[in-house]
């Protein structure tokens, strides 16, 4: 008997590792993936074409894996670039950012090379965070009050504010920070991002999206179509992001909680330290007007000693 799929909806969930593969990892549907990188790029890149290498690194640690493209792309100039574009969720992005970026790089230099002969591809980072990189985890960026949810990096002179080097650069989308309504997608990029973070809730392309670029997504997205054999790979994958979630959200809820109790604590520190002010204040105001240093310390609660010190 076949098995109920009203549970995951009418569309397989794009932030899944098996979504993010289907919709962006497979060579017949390779023009979504362009489409997606030429919204995030605005024109700096225009992607006609690119080739995938490998779809996860070799040597990573099992649980440490996400979905990772590394590609070589081809500018309608004919210039040849290189675009890791990974999927994360996960503390310490930035450095897992900088270093596949570094060992792209490095792969670059023919082994054996002499001289200064440095010459390099542009290389760029494409992140899908799955969560917001400016609360409860010790890192942030310098926020763009129009575009919170995206950030593009690259090297600057931090005094000028000038590009030193235009051959490296990072393209962050913090997903959860995304909060547009329909009516308020200005952008290719705007209906890329309410695509990824609704699609499985939706059940049919809305026409506030653009059919020539999202119509493809539908056609294929569909859970009903997909066979058995990818449709208990999609299940498990949704299962392993709901349990990421899970203990994402309660390690956040348990940071909170902490800072919470050394607020709590804090402010209880600053609360007896002002009160301990107060009782010497009083104290040195009796002394003038000739009260005994022990009655002194039976109404304030001081020892002699300390009162004797306010002398």
């Amino acid at each position: 008997m076949a098995r109920s799929k009203k549970h995951l909806g009418k569309y397989v969930d794009p932030r899944t590792d098996f979504g993010m593969k289907f919709y962006f990892g497979r060579e017949e549907n390779k023009i979504l993936l362009i489409e997606f990188l030429n919204s995030l790029f605005e024109g700096e890149k225009i992607i006609v074409d690119l080739k995938y290498k490998t779809v996860e690194h070799d040597g990573d640690q099992e649980h440490m894996r996400r979905v990772v493209f590394d590609l070589h792309c081809i500018g309608n100039d004919g210039e040849i670039f290189i675009v890791e574009f990974q999927q994360l969720f996960q503390e310490f992005f930035k450095d897992r950012a900088v270093f596949y970026t570094s060992r792209l790089i490095n792969k670059q230099l023919a082994r054996g090379k002499k001289g200064n002969d440095y010459h390099l591809p542009e290389v760029y980072f494409v992140g899908i965070l799955e969560f917001d990189v400016n609360s409860g985890s010790g890192l942030s960026f310098s926020r763009d009050t129009k575009r919170p949810y995206f950030y593009d990096v690259a090297l600057c002179d931090k005094h000028t504010h000038e590009v030193f080097y235009d051959k490296l650069g990072y393209k962050i989308v913090s997903l959860p920070v995304f909060n547009k309504q329909p009516e308020e997608l200005e952008t290719v990029m705007d209906q890329w991002l309410y695509l990824l973070k609704h699609l499985s809730t939706m059940d049919k392309l809305p026409s506030f999206l653009d059919k020539r670029i999202f119509g493809r997504i539908f056609a294929i997205g569909e859970i009903g179509k997909l066979k058995e054999e990818d449709l208990m790979s999609y299940e498990a994958s949704l299962k392993q992001r709901r349990d990421a979630e899970s203990v994402y959200n309660s390690a956040m809820r348990a940071g909170e909680a902490r800072g919470e109790a050394r607020g709590k604590a804090e402010g209880r520190q600053e609360e007896r330290a002002k009160a301990d002010a107060e009782k010497r204040e009083s104290a040195v105001k009796m002394l003038k007007n000739g009260f005994e240093v022990k009655m002194i310390s039976e109404i304030l609660g001081l020892t002699i000693e300390e009162v004797e010190k306010l002398k």
